[in-house]
């Protein structure tokens, strides 16, 4: 506990006790937000200098207007000129700052300070502009921050103390009181209350949780005083992992991005060798005087400037990572944002990425004449006993369709219990005998005379059955299924009107792959799929489809989400497939991908949209220059404004 003191940190004093990174990321980021603000009040300074220095040189006050520009060129060109030295010396090439700060000085040394000034002071607004785009991209890692607490309530020999969320660890107990934030994953040991999951999981409505249910960091316990033990590090929750991919997202450039950013370097040198051959070439060659030799060259270095080129990608880029992100699709990079939009097939895990990965029951047929309270209500107080998948999901239906409007009758009791693994459950309530399990624990011959053409409708369907019967035989029947998410049906329907080819591969048997087939309308299905098998049928749809996406959410996935060129996962799966895959579905919903597929194809439209523009305006002024029909005025305009207009391209990829 040696970060918990009193007095701050050295990198948060201005807190009353240091807490751990949470607590310093707060001043980190308020010197962010006065870093962006400090560059555009610069340029905004130099801008008003600018209008000083130029109205004292129409009063002919040479010597203070000259002193004036030069403060302006400081003032405004400050961050430029500090990132295009520090970027030249660490990359050693030479870059588009650089390119700016000479051709600033270059119109300042032939007499044209006002050219060079209002040069500088747009190059500076850009670049201010261009910096809020990149902050206002991030701030979906600020906001996740800020989700997190900083101190927790740890329960130590009954007695409560605070200490920093970093300091957690596996196996402490912490309490948590109504409208407080969870500050760790856990499993509540004791307490029930409704828990706001809207931040993590995109849910609207509070889940109600209780003793062994999870929690996660970042929720909200919304009403009740709830204790939980901890189970993950800080660093290896949900909540962290989250950070860690938008953070990775916004590092991750794109191969458009890299590509200008090589071409930078050996244009601005192609550039200065150009303007260094304009200084005297036109002179002798084309008769130009000297003066309009060196204001030709100026100009040539002021609109052969990439600036736009260089503009035209990673606004545009994490401005569609930010938009994403705000929708709970985390791309860990640029790069598989731009390739979804070459995407030709989607292959999907049947079991927690098309199915909620739960069973649920599906039909039921109870006995006539046969009481349904009374049957409900048996089979409530046999399998709530029972730790069995499909127990749980006929306790959840009863709980659900009646035990929640009538309760159970005090009466009933169950007096003995017999759990027979891989068949069923055979108990006495009041006296009388009953048998929950499969087809053949209660008799083929009993079953087959109950609903016996429902019965095989059912498994037709890849439903399993549990049969349920008294002292007088078969009283009922459930169909168990794990049933599709609500979205699976439109976001199969959204996959294939953007012309994909869609392919389910499961691990399941035929007749289960079949009925989801049917239910969905996926092109193709591949059933008894196991983790080696998914593998080589991603290998077959890439050699036909070339670029293909593998959408799932266990570790038996991992393999597959690896192969394929872009792996999504579910955010609810596990850490295997999560830390797998390229892109993650937060809030577990499919049609966030054509959502996705539509953000990169648009993403995609508008970098090809800037890339055109820019060139077209470079190559438009270069010849206008040589024809001498642009001033540098003009050409700082013309350059500078081209980059504006590209930047605020991109930004538009943070709406819809």
């Amino acid at each position: 506990m040696d970060a918990v003191k009193a007095g701050g940190c050295s990198s948060c004093a201005h807190m009353e006790k240091c807490y751990g990174t949470e607590s310093c990321q707060l001043k980190k980021n308020k010197m962010k937000f006065v870093e962006v603000h400090l560059e555009l009040t610069l340029a905004l300074i130099s801008g008003s200098i600018i209008i000083m220095a130029w109205l004292l040189q129409r009063y002919e006050y040479p010597a203070l207007s000259v002193a004036l520009f030069l403060s302006a060129y400081v003032i405004g060109g400050y961050f430029k000129a500090k990132e295009g030295i520090e970027d030249a010396l660490s990359n050693k090439t030479l870059n588009v700052e650089l390119l700016m700060i000479f051709a600033a000085i270059g119109s300042a040394f032939i007499g044209y300070w006002v050219e060079g000034a209002i040069l500088i002071f747009i190059f500076s607004l850009s670049g201010a502009l261009e910096t809020y785009t990149m902050n206002k991209s991030h701030r979906e890692i600020s906001s996740l921050m800020d989700l997190r607490p900083e101190t927790a309530t740890v329960l130590v020999n009954g007695n409560e103390r605070k200490v920093g969320v970093n300091h957690l660890v596996i196996g402490n107990f912490v309490l948590i009181k109504p409208g407080e934030r969870i500050p760790a994953d856990g499993k509540i040991v004791k307490g029930t209350s409704m828990i706001d999951e809207a931040a993590l999981s995109g849910e609207a409505l509070p889940l109600l949780k209780t003793v062994n249910d999870e929690v996660f960091t970042g929720t909200v316990n919304k009403n009740g005083l709830i204790t939980i033990e901890v189970t993950k590090k800080s660093e290896e929750t949900l909540f962290q992992k989250i950070i860690e991919l938008v953070q990775q997202a916004k590092d991750e450039k794109t191969p458009s991005q890299l590509f200008i950013e090589k071409f930078e370097g050996p244009y601005v040198k192609i550039v200065l060798l150009i303007v260094g051959l304009m200084l005297f070439l036109p002179h002798y060659f084309l008769g130009w005087s000297w003066s309009e030799t060196w204001y030709r060259a100026m100009v040539m270095l002021v609109v052969a400037s990439p600036c736009a080129l260089v503009a035209s990608i990673m606004p545009a880029t994490l401005s569609a990572i930010s938009n994403g992100a705000r929708k709970g699709i985390l791309f860990k990079g640029g790069v598989h944002l731009e390739n979804l939009a070459a995407l030709k097939a989607i292959a999907f895990d049947k079991t927690g990425t098309l199915t909620k990965g739960k069973p649920s029951v599906t039909d039921l047929f109870i006995r006539p004449g046969l009481d349904k309270e009374v049957f409900l209500q048996s089979v409530y107080m046999i399998e709530k006993q029972s730790t069995h998948p499909l127990a749980e999901a006929v306790v959840h239906y009863v709980k659900d369709h009646y035990v929640k409007n009538s309760g159970t009758h005090s009466a009933l009791s169950v007096d003995s219990m017999h759990e027979i693994p891989g068949c069923g459950v055979e108990a006495e309530i009041n006296d009388i005998p009953w048998k929950v399990g499969k087809r053949s624990f209660i008799g083929d011959s009993l079953a087959d005379s109950f609903y016996g053409n429902e019965a095989n409708r059912l498994q037709e369907e890849g439903k399993t059955l549990v049969y349920v019967a008294d002292d007088k035989g078969v009283a009922g029947l459930f169909a168990v299924q794990d049933t599709l998410r609500e979205t699976t049906r439109e976001a199969v329907k959204s996959f294939k009107d953007q012309g994909l080819y869609t392919i389910m591969l499961t691990g399941d048997q035929a007749a289960t792959a079949a009925a989801v087939k049917e239910m969905t309308q996926i092109d193709t299905v591949v059933a008894g799929c196991l983790p080696e098998g998914k593998v080589m049928e991603i290998k077959k749809l890439k050699e036909k489809y070339h670029t293909i996406a593998m959408v799932g959410d266990g570790i038996n996935d991992a393999p597959a989400l690896a192969a394929a060129n872009i792996g999504v996962a579910m955010g609810g799966g596990t850490d295997a497939a999560i830390e797998t895959s390229d892109i993650v579905l937060m809030k577990n919903d499919l049609s966030k991908i054509a959502e996705a597929v539509r953000l990169s194809k648009r993403m995609n439209r508008i970098i090809k949209q800037n890339i055109v523009f820019s060139i077209a305006v470079i190559a438009l002024l270069i010849i206008s220059n040589f024809l001498g029909h642009v001033s540098l005025p003009l050409g700082v305009i013309g350059h500078e404004g081209s980059t504006i207009l590209v930047i605020l391209n991109g930004l538009r990829l943070l709406r819809g």
